[in-house]
């Protein structure tokens, strides 16, 4: 069992040792996605730590999993054991203090969705970040990771499929009254938001990925079935700068479930149609007519399957770590899907278009996404 480090013990540089990681959080997320994608990548990353408030809950997480350290204080595992990267696996309410300290302390920080509550909270995370070379924040929006992701965005981005013109982004998902008995769900106050924020982002963030910058959104939100403060659906009419014009749908009161991406461009259709992650085979291409066929094998061909996932993330995240490069997912690459949620909730509270960028600081849906304290 290491022993812990103290600011006058200098470590090795990054090229000659692990990358030491620590985990806020020990909650499922951290038990099914995290830990297990720091273990697939090997020897080149050591899980040195957890910490969560509920110490017992953190002593049984680690015994388990054989993690050598558990603590019930954050800013104590920071300093005794001075991690490269921390996975910040907590409620929304609690990233953005958490991302600051451990970026304060010099680690780069993994955090789950959704990032924070508000613009302002994404605002100071991003202030906390260093300069050249890090630390820095990424975001965990491993839906736009994977070869499938990878390929389509490409076709996209150098015009191979022709304009995107009308797209479709959906999340219509089921979550019962038992899921929101989890006190942290579905008040503003401790979430941010409803099914737009905790669910829907992941297929909103690869809408954006895909298509790049939105100009304006037109949004409704409503609470349909739930006893809850947060919308439980939400829809919106998405116009992007290229011209494309997009539906989004949030939904939390579907019992069919599905996630689904669909972009008709000039020259192909693109789907994606999955629940909580994608491989090569649930993307479809159909060309439009006179594509020839060489043209659309060539489309089709995904190379090697490389699923979303954690881990699908996670592996040039610790790369660019290593190298001081910025990540994907973090900073304005991070927050764009932020920024978007927050157009759709003052779209849909104050029954008006919204125009990107006009949300800043002075503006009471970048302090919250109910705009402090409006209802539904």
């Amino acid at each position: 069992m290491p022993e812990p480090l103290t600011p006058e013990v200098p470590r090795r540089p990054l090229r000659d040792r692990p990358v030491r990681v620590a985990i806020a959080g020990t909650g499922a997320i951290a038990r099914e996605a995290h830990l297990p994608a720091y273990r697939a990548l090997g020897a080149g990353v050591e899980v040195v730590a957890a910490f969560d408030i509920d110490e017992a809950a953190c002593r049984a997480f680690c015994a388990d999993r054989g993690v050598p350290h558990a603590y019930s204080d954050l800013g104590t595992m920071l300093e005794e054991q001075r991690p490269d990267l921390v996975s910040i696996c907590t409620p929304p309410a609690v990233h953005r203090e958490q991302t600051a300290a451990a970026l304060r302390a010099g680690a780069w920080v993994w955090c789950e969705k959704p990032p924070c509550r508000s613009l302002e909270e994404y605002a100071a995370m991003e202030a906390a970040e260093g300069g050249e070379g890090g630390p820095y924040a990424a975001i965990v929006f491993q839906h736009r990771f994977g070869s499938g992701a990878d390929h389509v965005r490409g076709l996209i981005a150098r015009g191979a499929l022709g304009r995107p013109l009308v797209a479709h982004c959906q999340t219509t998902w089921y979550r019962g009254a038992d899921y929101y008995r989890v006190p942290w769900r579905g008040n503003w106050a401790a979430e941010g938001g409803g099914p737009t924020m905790g669910h829907g982002i992941h297929q909103m963030d690869l809408l954006l990925d895909l298509l790049g910058p939105w100009s304006q959104v037109r949004a409704m939100t409503g609470r349909l079935v739930h006893d809850v403060q947060t919308e439980d659906v939400s829809t919106a009419l998405v116009r992007f700068e290229s011209g494309a014009m997009a539906t989004v749908v949030n939904s939390v009161v579907s019992p069919h479930e599905m996630s689904r991406i669909r972009i008709d461009c000039e020259r192909a259709t693109v789907e994606l149609t999955h629940l909580y992650r994608h491989s090569n085979g649930d993307w479809r291409i159909t060309p439009a007519p006179g594509v020839p066929p060489a043209e659309v094998a060539a489309w089709r061909d995904m190379g090697e399957d490389v699923p979303s996932s954690h881990l699908a993330q996670l592996r040039p995240l610790v790369a660019d770590l290593r190298a001081g490069r910025r990540p994907r997912a973090s900073g304005a690459d991070g927050r764009t899907s932020l920024e978007l949620a927050a157009a759709l909730y003052k779209s849909a509270f104050t029954d008006t278009t919204v125009k990107a960028g006009e949300i800043g600081p002075g503006d009471p849906f970048h302090a919250a996404m109910n705009g402090g304290g409006r209802e539904l």
